[in-house]
């Protein structure tokens, strides 16, 4: 389908999308890009791409796809460096969780002859570098697309059709829409996970090391989620300062409601409440979004950047 796909950024998301792609047979080469000498190693010795290199530009070079796996912190600075190796007609996606943020990073560097088709990959574990990936990581997961005005339908149907060929399903929305969206179902129980986990690590000695020992799953789901890649959330909570104040508001305000109905001894409030939240759980499940692909433990930790 595709001669050369360059993927910037060998972490997880990048690693995962490589070893997909090589088993849907989708491309006849997979480059690597990422600053880190070490990763691009890695890469190599585990056979993860075709080839891997610290020359953005280098390889972004004949690449008919580009894919931006860094912080999205980081992908305005990328599209720079890549811009002048672009060939006529590539394509720049990238797997971002922040949409506004990123399109507005990146269009000032995005040279005439290339398409941008943003993307976001709904999909992850708590772990990161190239030997975090596995391929079965997008499978029934969705990708939404939140493709400009000007974006070309053909290149949208690219990135499409590279995504449904790794397992997953399409959504398109506008880059507003997706990042008030995710700054609820995503930004947003994050930061409530870093500040519980937070919390914990704050208490006393004694205490910690019970709340450590006695974890029930409650407290563990937080923890796995707060182990997410940091300067990656960073980032997130930074592009996205809008949409995740909006819905923290929202939180705060709820979570007034509760406290004073737990304070007021309000039991019909708290049922009430409880079973409209146990329904969505109820609905997640239809959907067929409860379940998790199980992610192979790395073998070791690495600098890549996701």
């Amino acid at each position: 389908m595709f001669e050369k796909i360059t993927i910037v950024g060998f972490g997880l998301i990048g690693s995962s999308l490589a070893q997909a792609m090589r088993r849907a047979g989708v491309v006849q080469k997979i480059v690597a890009a990422d600053l880190s000498a070490e990763v691009c190693k890695t890469v190599l010795e585990h056979h993860l791409a075709d080839e891997a290199t610290t020359d953005l530009c280098a390889a972004a070079r004949d690449a008919d796809i580009v894919i931006l796996c860094v912080p999205v912190g980081a992908m305005g600075a990328v599209v720079a460096k890549i811009a002048p190796c672009l060939k006529d007609g590539a394509i720049i996606s990238d797997s971002g969780s922040v949409k506004e943020g990123v399109v507005r990073d990146v269009l000032p560097h995005l040279p005439p002859h290339a398409q941008f088709v943003p993307a976001h990959p709904i999909a992850g574990t708590e772990h990161s570098g190239p030997l975090a990936g596995f391929p079965d990581l997008f499978i029934n997961r969705w990708v939404i697309l939140t493709p400009l005005p000007d974006t070309s339908l053909r290149a949208v149907e690219k990135i499409t059709a590279l995504w449904e060929a790794v397992g997953a399903n399409i959504e398109i929305m506008s880059p507003a829409h997706h990042d008030l969206v995710l700054g609820i179902t995503s930004h947003l129980p994050h930061l409530i996970a870093f500040t519980i986990v937070g919390t914990a690590t704050n208490l006393e000695t004694d205490l910690k090391s019970e709340v450590i020992k006695f974890s029930a799953s409650g407290f563990r789901d937080f923890t796995r989620i707060a182990a997410s890649n940091p300067t990656m959330w960073r980032d997130v909570f930074l592009q996205n300062k809008a949409a995740t104040l909006e819905v923290l508001q929202r939180f705060t305000e709820d979570l007034t409601a509760l406290q004073r109905a737990i304070r007021y001894e309000d039991g019909e409030f708290l049922y009430q409440t409880f079973e409209r939240t146990r329904a969505i759980r109820r609905a997640i499940i239809e959907a067929g979004q409860a379940e998790y692909p199980v992610a192979p433990v790395p073998k070791t930790e690495s600098p890549a950047k996701e």
